[in-house]
């Protein structure tokens, strides 16, 4: 009998995506037909050793195999020939259409095929259903790319070059990190040159019956009034009779609403990560990528559980409203659930590519994946998920009081709030308004003034940039984009250009002396308007409406005479060395303090033929209250956060995240600590047991 001959093997489809992760729960997804690998991001770049760009050929990229990629390209190449199909499904922005644009070029594929596919959430029905609709790839996306990454190419590798040559080796600029470390510096300049501007105020405790409230001068026969002086204040604590009522006037009743706040773009998420849960903004991307690349939910298998998230967009689809509709009316009741869809505003230069950040689904809830997630995972998945429910809920509803408190021309103004309804607040409270209940007030009633406090301040100056703050900044004044923002901020604290207090941003010497350079010669860098516009120009790329190689033209040629002038008229900056005060315990020559990529240190003149150094110790003037032996020094955690620890370590191992000083508590008699709030350093008992009040709270005077 004849053997019967062997089925042929049949051939699979092959998916390619950025991400090892995510290829493994997309091939469970497409099942057995499909092969899903990773080209673990970009597989070609511009070379690292030179420039990589033809000048003379309309910018054309030298683009060559990323290094320590070639088995990545080899596995590409070969399951390409093995498959029916190829299709690209990197992710859904500009820099993962560049990566199918650059896997298509490796792998020999027709440009006008339809072999591009793109989902928002890596979910079983989004998958599915993005390859009933494959595309082209979108060149004008991938020149928007080009263009952004030439762009970059041209600013970094002509000024880097200048710096190593005028400051120090090791240095970098860029197009929107310079603008970063511009606002930056713009704002530490202005705390330095802010004038405090003395001023009072006035609260008064006035009770009705038996009930208490409180009231805050207004103003003068109808007139809003400042107090710049204690002499203001006594002119009007001079026009109180003491012994006389005063009359409620002028009773506003109001209910007041208000709304939720829109679903999470890229900058919101990343600042509200950093305010709530202390994270940065690094730390926040790389967490929202593994709930966006999928979490192992047991059986179910692995299920991405928010959508892309990056974004600039606050556009949800309705598939999702219905869902977090329906979920609202079973679990919190018909009153909680907007009435319609909501539409929430996008920014004038909003890309609106894809949607805002949500769950892929509100019935998969914090609480019942807590289990299979991190603590990290879990703690963002739950901002994430209220803040989307929240957006589709009712506005919280407030009942409002306003009344004036008069008496000889005088008036204070009292204001009371009551929540009425909590609406979306049930569920996510971004103000956490705390109630402020009044008595019952109306026109012509009396009240008696209890005691009246009177207080200096002072005007602060604008506070440092928190990592949320400068996000907040550099999206409103449309500078970068969502995918730029962690890595730009992340970029100048690595440079030392900047560093973290606690979570204030305080740039350095090195960051001032960079910044002042490229301000002087190169203003366009550091223009925000100007990369504003670059950014708008990149837009119009994206949508077909601008020509990438012109776009890249007019910036080029300005900034090309600025490069030839700054390079002939910048001088060697010299970075002094600033004496120690101390000799080398080595060679006993003097030692100095030296500026290094994580800041200052102590070396010896002689380097480099002496090549001793030491860590800068910053002692607060305070003996260990441990060990009686050591000096408390200031140090900083893996997380750049200050505390304070004893000098002996480890024999001793005291530490204390708020600064000890030299005296201890009346009460129990634990070392007090120093503790800075928004007024200024408060003394304290870590025990709870005493608290010092503040200059400001010193002023007090009873009525």
């Amino acid at each position: 009998m004849p053997t019967k001959s062997k089925p042929k093997k049949r051939k699979k489809t092959l998916v390619i995506v950025e991400s090892p992760a995510k290829a493994k729960t997309i091939e469970k997804y497409l099942g057995r037909n499909y092969r899903v690998i990773a080209s673990k991001g970009h597989i070609r770049d511009l070379p690292k050793s030179q420039m990589g760009i033809d000048f003379d050929n309309n910018y054309k990229p030298k683009y060559i195999s990323i290094r320590g990629k070639g088995d990545t390209i080899k596995e590409l190449k070969s399951e390409a020939k093995k498959a029916k199909d190829v299709y690209l499904a990197s992710d859904p922005d500009r820099e993962g259409e560049a990566i199918a644009w650059h896997v298509a070029h490796v792998l020999n594929l027709d440009q006008k095929d339809k072999n591009r596919v793109t989902f928002n959430e890596v979910t079983k029905d989004a998958v599915k259903n993005s390859f009933k609709n494959p595309r082209t790839i979108d060149m004008d996306t991938v020149n928007a790319q080009q263009a952004r990454r030439i762009l970059d190419r041209i600013v970094g590798y002509s000024l880097s070059p200048i710096l190593w040559e005028k400051v120090k080796k090791g240095l970098s600029a860029g197009r929107v990190q310079s603008v970063a470390l511009k606002l930056v510096i713009d704002r530490e300049k202005e705390i330095k040159n802010f004038k405090p501007q003395e001023y009072w105020t006035i609260e008064a405790e006035f009770k009705k019956l038996k009930k208490t409230f409180n009231g805050q001068f207004w103003g003068i026969n109808g007139k809003k009034t400042d107090l710049p002086d204690n002499d203001s204040v006594k002119k009007v604590l001079a026009k109180i009779d003491k012994k006389k009522n005063f009359q409620v006037e002028n009773v506003v009743k109001r209910e007041r609403r208000r709304q939720p706040a829109a679903p999470f773009t890229t900058s919101t998420m990343q600042q509200e990560a950093n305010k709530r849960l202390n994270y940065r903004t690094r730390r926040t991307m790389s967490i929202a990528q593994q709930l966006y690349e999928g979490i192992s939910l047991g059986k179910q298998g692995t299920v991405g559980l928010i959508t892309y998230m990056r974004t600039d967009s606050k556009r949800t689809s309705p598939v999702a409203q219905a869902e977090a509709s329906k979920f609202l009316n079973e679990n919190y009741g018909k009153e909680y659930a907007a009435k319609g869809a909501r539409h929430f505003k996008n920014q004038e230069d909003a890309q609106d590519a894809h949607e805002a950040i949500r769950p892929t689904s509100v019935y998969r809830t914090p609480e019942s994946l807590k289990s299979v997630l991190t603590t990290e995972q879990y703690r963002l998945y739950k901002l994430i998920w209220s803040r989307f429910l929240a957006s589709e809920m009712t506005p919280a509803v407030y009942d409002t009081v306003r009344a004036d408190i008069t008496q000889n021309g005088v008036i204070f103004r009292t204001t009371g709030s009551k929540m009425k309804f909590a609406g979306f607040t049930k569920v996510y409270d971004n103000q956490q308004e705390k109630n402020v209940e009044l008595p019952e007030l109306n026109d012509g009633d009396m009240v008696k003034l209890a005691k009246s406090d009177n207080k200096q301040h002072f005007t602060m100056p604008p506070a440092r940039y928190t990592e949320a703050s400068l996000v907040h900044s550099l999206e409103e004044n449309g500078v970068g984009r969502p995918s730029t923002y962690a890595p730009t901020i992340d970029t100048i604290q690595r440079r030392y250009y900047v560093k973290l207090d606690g979570k204030s941003i305080v740039p350095t010497e090195l960051g001032e002396i960079v910044d002042n350079l490229i301000e002087k010669f190169f203003p366009d860098i550091v223009n925000i308007d100007f990369t504003a516009q670059l950014e708008n120009d990149l837009d119009g790329i994206e949508e077909g409406k601008k020509n990438w190689v012109k776009v890249i033209d007019d910036y080029y040629h300005p900034f090309k005479k600025e490069l030839d002038r700054a390079d002939a008229d910048i001088k060697k900056v010299q970075i002094k060395d600033e004496p120690a005060g101390f000799n080398c315990d080595i060679c006993g020559a003097p030692m100095v303090i030296k500026m290094g990529r994580y800041g200052k240190f102590y070396a010896c003149s002689r380097f480099p033929d002496c090549r001793n150094t030491k860590a800068i110790v910053k002692k607060v003037g305070v003996i260990c209250p441990k060990c009686g032996k050591g000096d408390v020094i200031e140090k900083k955690s893996k997380r750049n956060r200050k505390f304070y620890g004893c000098s002996r370590y480890p024999d001793c191992d005291f530490v204390s995240w708020d600064k000890p000083i030299n005296r201890n508590c009346p009460n129990c008699g634990h070392f007090l600590v120093e503790k800075r709030n928004k007024k200024g350093p408060v003394v304290l008992c870590p025990n709870g047991d005493y608290k010092e009040e503040t200059s400001a709270e010193k002023d007090t005077v009873e009525s």
